[in-house]
């Protein structure tokens, strides 16, 4: 349907153009005074890059006052606190009283020029963050959050106070590496220790919780100069890739005294997902150097597998990722997995012609069958999983939504990777369900059931962290966060890609495995 604009919408969105061409310039670097004006600096100097497009303006900007109206709801009834409960008006902790939402959206913040917003964040966590909490934290959740939205705000702001914090969270979490195997224990004291598994896993720990804090370490062992972190976090990779399969899919247990797999499901859906992603953006995270080339070669392995568990639905072709138990298929699929499709675009490039080509359309027919999750159902939100019989296509099976971003995060990477506005449109539709459905006067909420439109009490803090954050950048130029000089983390906290050329790596399974750290460059040039 064609918009046609009245002439004060049009001078309105002049303002906002010129705004726009007053904060936006290409990516590579941040100087000044972060919390004053977002300044983009290139390699050839500073250019002005700005979108062609009013309505990719206008919905940035609506965007954008959808992070004001979620953190100024928090503000209000929850500041300090890890979530923003909205219904009730109140807050809770589920992440140990570290406030969670305050620290995931740093650079949301940031990004969308919310300096006030951004510089009443920085001094809660110069002044009132405290991590000695008597609180059993998950390290996976703790290091992707915290750890990662510090480091983010870091780079984005150059502020020191950031990169101390991330570093205090760091160094309460290491002991959780202390198992025979080097395989991280899942659950951690933050004042006393005491690493443990979750009693559910029956004493494993879990691969996506214990493959997913590489590239944070790595980036916080290259920001301070002591390869401890990094030395912890890349010793999984060497110890899973002593026993790494050809189908390059491990379950979703691993036994942390022997560092082996334990017999379980195989999936890109919850508790498996991410390790593959860092897989690819370990690679990504070093300028795809030599040292980096091993991550490479699992994450290539891995997408071979995952080749072997596609599978089609009857009437209507739709692509999708099925779980694996021994050698038995379950035609179920995560919306969590749908991060894959992003993951795919993003590491088409380093195939040849070929595959390269394979694996992009693979991305786009996995992005389809994400956003169908959504169009398929009443309120045009996906629920938590789907399931696939014959004739039927695609039906949900758990019902709830909770705000979750891997639809629009693959999206965006689909949009940049290949200039198709379909995948905005497609973002667009996505973000006006969210405001239909979950909108109301004191936040975001999650719904109950994707059919009947009820809605929880849980503002997530990933909504503000991932879900508005990519969603901004899916209107935003691609200068913004460039992807060749930014790699996401998987809680969408983006950090400097820094070329790596140290000797340690996933491929060193044997001899002196210590990390080489120099401090360098990003933009030096590639093996």
């Amino acid at each position: 349907m064609q918009t046609i604009y009245g002439k004060e919408e049009v001078s309105k969105l002049n303002e906002q153009l010129h705004h726009l061409k007053s904060l936006v310039e290409d990516s590579e670097n941040v100087q000044g005074d972060a919390t004053k004006k977002n300044i983009f600096k290139g390699r050839d100097g500073e250019k002005e890059v700005v979108p062609d497009d009013p309505i990719d303006i206008q919905r940035q900007e609506k965007v954008k006052e959808a992070m004001i109206h979620a953190w100024s709801s928090y503000e209000k009834y929850a500041w300090g606190q890890d979530e923003l409960q909205p219904q009730s008006k109140n807050g809770v902790n589920g992440f140990g009283g570290l406030g969670a939402t305050i620290v995931d959206s740093l650079d949301t913040l940031y990004i969308m020029g919310l300096h006030e917003q951004f510089q009443k964040a920085r001094e809660w966590v110069a002044n009132s963050l405290d991590f000695n909490k008597d609180y059993e934290a998950s390290v996976f959740e703790t290091t992707i959050r915290v750890v990662g939205g510090l480091l983010s705000a870091y780079d984005l702001s150059e502020d020191k106070v950031f990169l101390d914090k991330a570093r205090d969270i760091a160094d309460r979490l290491l002991p959780a590496w202390d198992s025979p195997s080097g395989i991280p224990y899942n659950i951690i004291n933050l004042a006393h220790g005491r690493p443990h598994n979750p009693s559910w896993t029956g004493g494993e720990s879990i691969l996506a919780d214990s493959g997913t804090e590489q590239v944070e370490f790595i980036a916080l062992s290259e920001r301070t100069g002591d390869p401890k972190y990094q030395q912890k976090a890349e010793n999984v990779i060497v110890q899973l890739n002593k026993t790494f399969p050809d189908d390059g899919l491990l379950p979703i247990y691993i036994d942390p005294e022997r560092g082996t797999s334990a017999y379980s499901v195989i999936t890109f859906g919850a508790m498996g997902d991410s390790f593959y992603e860092y897989l690819l953006k370990v690679w990504i995270q070093g300028n795809r150097t030599t040292a980096v080339k091993p991550y490479r070669d699992m994450w290539e392995k891995s997408m071979n597998g995952l080749l072997s568990l596609i599978r089609k639905t009857t009437p209507s072709s739709f692509t999708y990722i099925c779980e694996k138990n021994g050698r038995t298929l379950t035609n179920k699929m995560d919306e969590l997995a749908c991060f894959a499709p992003g993951m795919l675009a993003l590491g088409s490039s380093g195939y040849g012609p070929d595959d390269s080509k394979k694996f992009l359309s693979l991305a786009e027919e996995l992005a389809w069958t994400c956003y169908n999750f959504y169009q398929s159902t009443p309120t045009k939100l996906a629920g938590e999983n789907y399931f696939f019989r014959a004739g039927e296509d695609l039906s949900v099976g758990t019902s709830w939504n909770i705000l979750r971003p891997e639809t629009i995060e693959s999206l965006f990477y689909l949009w940049r990777l290949t200039g198709n506005k379909t995948y905005q449109e497609w973002g667009w539709n996505i973000f006006q369900a969210f405001e239909k459905n979950s909108r109301i006067e004191s936040g975001y909420v999650g719904l109950k059931d994707v059919n009947t439109g009820d809605k929880d009490n849980m503002m997530q803090s990933f909504f503000l962290a991932e879900t508005l954050k990519y969603l901004y950048l899916l209107f935003s130029p691609s200068s913004v966060i460039s992807l060749d000089e930014w790699v996401f983390n998987t809680e969408a906290h983006p950090l400097r890609i820094v070329a790596r050329h140290d000797e340690a790596n996933s491929g060193r399974a044997n001899g002196d495995d210590r990390p080489k750290i120099r401090l360098r460059g990003r933009k030096e040039g590639r093996d």
